[in-house]
């Protein structure tokens, strides 16, 4: 394993630290007019997606260095216990368990590109398209002259996911989806 030191430090890096593996946020360099200089940091925990902020080390430290890869790839089915995932290049199917996709299974549909996070060999992460387009497969009737300024309805869209949309979308309506905070952005 490659180690850097802190001077090394760029924003987005991974780096490993006893055992888990975090992506640095945000750093400064502090040189105070006495003592030592040091480093203060911000990291993301990759697996739960935890910030941890102000961690200090001293200047000139040494970390693990792991190389962080994303790669592209089609979702294509899932068949109860994995979600299964095509390589475009080498069009190999890769089997991701469920538990480990998480909430952001709710976004995801089959033929879309998602983003496979990987450090080193080692997975950690699925990511959805940043927007989707889904059906809305079930909401209550909307009432034409029902756009009352910010009113807000529960609407299950084709992927099971639950949303809150505009007073005026009916079933069967087409509308794009921001899958970061699951927010209604507009019809298609």
């Amino acid at each position: 394993m490659a180690t850097i030191s802190t001077a090394e430090f760029k924003n987005g890096m991974g780096l490993k630290i006893n055992g888990k593996i975090y992506t640095l946020v945000e750093f400064q360099h502090v040189k105070p007019g006495k003592g030592g200089a040091f480093v203060r940091y911000k990291i993301k925990d990759l697996k739960s997606g935890r910030v941890i902020g102000d961690q200090t080390c001293n200047a000139g430290s040494k970390f693990e260095n792991v190389q962080l890869i994303t790669k592209e790839m089609q979702y294509l089915y899932n068949d109860g216990a994995d979600y299964y995932f095509m390589d475009n290049e080498t069009y190999e199917q890769i089997p991701v368990p469920t538990d480990f996709i998480g909430d952001n299974a709710q976004w995801l549909k089959e033929n879309d590109t998602c983003q496979l996070l990987y450090a080193d060999a080692e997975l950690l992460g699925v990511n959805p398209p940043m927007f989707i387009e889904a059906e809305i497969t079930e909401t209550d009737p909307g009432f034409k002259g029902d756009t009352v300024q910010g009113g807000t309805k529960p609407a299950t869209i084709e992927t099971g996911a639950t949303i809150n949309v505009p007073m005026y979308l009916n079933v069967g309506e087409r509308i794009k989806i921001d899958t970061r905070d699951g927010k209604f952005v507009g019809r298609v």
